[in-house]
């Protein structure tokens, strides 16, 4: 008995997790919006129905779980440094396999922009696709990326400097900048002279923005939970392993988006 007793009062920098059902649903509901998004795609009767009942699960139970990791490293005190270091090895991991998953649209676009076959006109853009000018909205929404990046550095330093109230004003005007970014986007998608359905060039088009418009809109709530974190104190200056993960991702973001803009609108306008 006294053994057990003195195991138990050992004290080691890592945080053994206490038993949860999270991971456990959260799998099953990443499963059943998987198969009802491939039923949906293959035109089965309630398809759609699957897929969004699979969707609103795998959202409440990722957000029980995440909840449940903002309890532990607020109130509970279990992200200690070495807790904080696996989580950003864990976030970089996360960040290189999203670069792979826009590696593999970027490898499309060129496999079909660096050699054109005969039946799109041997040409890029194929012929009949009028492309986007791409120093107006895309121009616009560069800038506003730009600037929404400056804006995050200035309220994680400022953060980092102990000044609460510019930080809460550099991630309030960083999220504003976002959300015109993805209005300027939906814009433009519903004035586009093509669509998704306009061949290789459609195809390749709408995958690589739309899934950056994605990353975006993830982005923006990603920072929304930090703000929210922010004004609640749960951030200090040397401990706030969430923003700086939230800051991370919007940087990946915003490099996405430059090599999207210089590759898919300004390179590809014409090769």
């Amino acid at each position: 008995m006294s053994s057990l007793i003195i195991k138990r009062s050992i004290k080691h920098p890592f945080h053994i997790v206490d038993p949860s059902p999270w991971p456990y649903l959260v799998s099953i509901s990443a499963f059943q919006m998987l198969l009802g998004l491939t039923l949906y795609m293959h035109y089965y009767q309630k398809g759609l129905l699957i897929l969004t009942l699979g969707l609103i699960c795998t959202v409440i139970t990722t957000c029980l779980w995440w909840r449940d990791i903002v309890r532990e490293a607020t109130y509970e005190g279990h992200h200690t440094l070495i807790v904080q270091n696996g989580l950003r090895f864990g976030m970089v991991l996360f960040i290189v396999s999203e670069v792979m998953l826009f590696f593999a649209f970027f490898w499309a676009y060129f496999h079909s922009s660096l050699n054109p076959v005969p039946e799109i006109g041997a040409v890029w853009p194929p012929k009949g696709i009028e492309v986007i000018n791409p120093y107006l909205i895309p121009l616009l929404n560069t800038t506003l990326l730009l600037t929404s990046g400056a804006s995050l550095t200035w309220s994680h330093s400022a953060l980092i400097g102990g000044y609460r109230i510019e930080a809460i004003s550099g991630l309030i005007m960083t999220m504003i900048l976002a959300t015109i970014f993805t209005l300027f986007q939906v814009y433009e998608y519903f004035n586009a002279p093509f669509n998704i359905s306009d061949g290789i060039y459609g195809s390749t088009f709408y995958m690589l923005t739309g899934l950056h418009g994605f990353h975006v809109i993830v982005g923006t709530l990603f920072l929304g939970v930090s703000l929210w974190r922010l004004s609640e104190n749960h951030f200090t200056r040397s401990n706030h392993i969430g923003y700086e993960c939230a800051a991370w991702y919007w940087h990946f973001v915003d490099v996405v988006w430059i090599f999207l803009f210089i590759v898919v609108y300004i390179w590809g306008e014409g090769v």
